[in-house]
């Protein structure tokens, strides 16, 4: 989990629901030899300003390009998507999606609600919580939805990146952390989605 700022230390809970191992990357260095890595919730402003003092960049876009999963929450969604408007800001553009930022309202308007996503080719119910949430208000034509919430998308997915409106760690359903720790096991395996 990249452990600069935000809710890494729930993201350790759930995988450990999992049988998955967490190691809280706080260095750049921290990312060899890891199979995968979870960009948490947290504010996506002061992610991108230590991510860019620390040298972060260069090593996430190597690690992208090395086909390893990347998991993004929230204000991990909004540093991994194409393009970021309200303010616009810088993001990795890993996954083609268009993200608001903070478009479910202020802290006041979170809400949890239940939902299914489309996981492994099977619908399957999951528990979402949204806290200052972003909006996803484009999805890029390789991207696929795995979940909605009303007409919205709250999660999807291209390639080895997935990413999240809501914070699935704040819940005790492990599922989608299941799902992300299956993306995990598969590219360490060679083995295509």
């Amino acid at each position: 989990m990249l452990a600069l700022q935000g809710d890494f230390s729930l993201h350790a809970r759930a995988l450990a629901r999992c049988g998955a191992e967490a190691v809280e990357v706080r260095k750049p260095e921290q990312l060899t030899g890891l199979d995968g890595l979870i960009m948490p919730g947290g504010e996506s402003t002061t992610l991108v300003k230590l991510m860019q003092e620390w040298g972060f960049v260069p090593a996430l876009e190597t690690f992208h390009r090395d086909g390893k999963p990347i998991f993004g929450t929230c204000a991990g969604l909004i540093l991994l998507a194409r393009e970021v408007e309200n303010p616009a800001q810088f993001s990795l553009g890993f996954i083609d999606v268009a993200v608001e930022r903070n478009a479910y309202g202020r802290q006041r308007e979170s809400f949890e609600a239940h939902g299914t996503a489309s996981l492994g080719g099977r619908s399957t119910p999951i528990e979402m919580v949204f806290i200052r949430a972003p909006r996803i208000r484009r999805v890029g034509a390789g991207v696929e939805t795995l979940a909605r919430h009303g007409d919205e998308p709250v999660m999807a997915r291209q390639g080895t990146v997935l990413v999240a409106t809501f914070h699935p760690e704040l819940t005790t359903d492990s599922t989608v952390h299941a799902y992300f720790c299956e993306m995990v096991k598969r590219a360490r395996e060679g083995v295509a989605a």
